[in-house]
């Protein structure tokens, strides 16, 4: 069950604010997007989410646990899993492997277990490399699986990301832009991928500036605007609610 519920949460840099009382929730297998301007404090909300900020104020519940101030690690083990736009991590890697080094947060085996390859090292090896055979195909990648990710196009390392996420064995996927830099076509695809990993029991939380890809897919929409929350509900309620368009959709994104 992956139900994520942010309470009140409020976080100041200096005199800054950015983000007052920000209140909503994730239900069990919903896509829900998180939008607004530049600046608006999305990128805010899912560090605090991630264990990578803490809030001035408020909670983050996640499956019925406050997880604020909990290392990102131990936030990662309990399913709630983020993916990056940077896949500069990866560029001396292949795909295969890029994805094997998302299995991290699922691996058991201690470090003189690891030293002294121990069968159950070997065993657990051998499942996290049948795991990320089945996710690249999944995502679309397996023809791609021993080629360098440096050299995958744009649209396809945006899918790398989205596979890296997978390995981590999310119960909630947070989805950092999943369509940067892909053309019409890639955006089909990746809409599809996002709707079939919600049919698994995946639920899904994404930030993303592609109004079509937003309102396609989403069961409901939050609006952030400096760091507030000014509208939330179901596509056709954002598409028609004056404060966003005047904040959002009607200005620049």
């Amino acid at each position: 069950m992956a139900d994520l519920e942010l309470k009140d949460l409020t976080i100041q840099f200096g005199g800054l604010v950015a983000l007052q009382n920000l209140s909503f929730r994730v239900a069990e297998e919903e896509i829900v997007a998180l939008i607004g301007p530049n600046g608006a404090g999305k990128t805010t909300t899912f560090n605090i989410l991630t264990g990578f900020l803490s809030p001035t104020h408020g909670q983050v519940m996640y499956t019925g646990e406050n997880i604020v101030r909990l290392p990102p690690h131990r936030i990662a083990s309990k399913g709630l899993i983020r993916t990056f736009q940077k896949t500069n991590i990866f560029s001396s890697v292949s795909v295969f492997e890029g994805v094997m080094m998302g299995r991290h947060c699922r691996t058991k085996s201690g470090f003189f277990k690891i030293i002294l390859n121990t069968h159950t090292v070997q065993t657990e090896e051998e499942r996290s490399k049948e795991k990320v055979e089945a996710i690249l195909e999944f995502v679309g990648l397996a023809h791609r699986r021993d080629e360098m990710a440096r050299n995958l196009s744009s649209g396809e390392q945006r899918l790398l990301e989205i596979a890296v996420g997978l390995a981590g064995e999310p119960s909630l996927l947070l989805l950092d832009e999943p369509a940067t830099g892909m053309n019409p076509s890639e955006k089909e695809r990746v809409m599809a991928l996002i709707k079939k990993i919600r049919s698994n029991g995946i639920t899904i939380l994404l930030v993303e500036h592609d109004m079509g890809l937003v309102m396609g897919i989403s069961d409901r929409i939050v609006v952030l605007n400096y760091g507030r929350k000014i509208a939330e509900g179901k596509p056709r309620e954002i598409q028609e609610n004056e404060e966003v368009i005047r904040a959002y959709l009607g200005g620049a994104g």
